[in-house]
């Protein structure tokens, strides 16, 4: 049987890569995204590249806990053996805390760290019934430095690192793996627009790439938090 990987926010960018790492190592997929047109698109794109394997993906909006349940109640309705959650679904919003729309803070929060929170809540007995999985919360540079027009997004990536933490913490003990991944600058469709040199930024692969390696060392280890920046440093 098959292992199967839960990635969240996964039709694009660091999602993506990651679903499409774990695809080509053996990996069942269950992922979700907000654009049903995009989820159907990438999941008929997965099958014809791997038609021995299964594939689930679901219109998601992670930002409504109602939603989130939803998503986790067909997870775990129609996928076996889940061995890694990524937690990665997420939105950056720029501006100034001090000027940022009223809402701005609720709105990260809920798609920033609830997602994450309430996912975890619902998956997470599956994997300390199997007494074995591993948890990647997908936090950002921005959880351990605030930078100007950060605002709520950094806010809210400092509470995606806390629950990271208390996580580990708790399930330390069961045989589950919990890791923060804290990326700077990674070529997504967040920095659209800005006038710089695809160079400049990591691939999303890359992230992707560190990911596997994390998940393929021996059950005895586990790095808790690992800091990727772009060469040249931060944007």
């Amino acid at each position: 049987m098959n292992k199967t990987a839960i990635v969240t926010g996964a039709t694009k960018g660091i999602g993506r890569a990651i679903v499409l790492q774990f695809a080509a190592n053996g990996f069942d997929i269950a992922f979700c995204a907000r654009n049903e047109m995009e989820v159907n698109k990438f999941c008929t794109e997965l099958t014809d590249l791997y038609p021995n394997q299964t594939f689930l993906g679901i219109k998601t909006d992670m930002s409504n806990t109602e939603q989130v349940h939803l998503l986790c109640q067909e997870v775990l309705n129609k996928c076996k053996n889940i061995a890694v959650l990524v937690n990665n679904a997420g939105l950056f919003m720029p501006g100034s805390m001090l000027e940022e729309a009223n809402g701005s803070l609720e709105t990260m929060i809920n798609t920033n760290l609830y997602s994450a929170y309430y996912t975890t809540k619902n998956l997470v007995p599956a994997m300390i019934e199997a007494k074995d999985g591993y948890i990647f919360n997908i936090c950002s540079i921005a959880s351990i430095q605030a930078y100007k027009y950060g605002g709520s997004y950094s806010i809210s990536k400092f509470a995606m690192l806390g629950f990271s933490k208390s996580l580990r913490e708790e399930l330390k003990d069961k045989n589950i793996r919990v890791t923060a991944l804290l990326p700077g600058a990674t070529l997504t469709d967040s920095w659209a627009g800005v006038d710089l040199p695809p160079e400049r930024f990591m691939p999303a692969s890359d992230i992707a790439k560190a990911v596997w390696e994390l998940y393929n060392l021996s059950h005895a280890t586990v790095v808790e938090e690992l800091i990727l920046r772009p060469q040249l440093g931060d944007i």
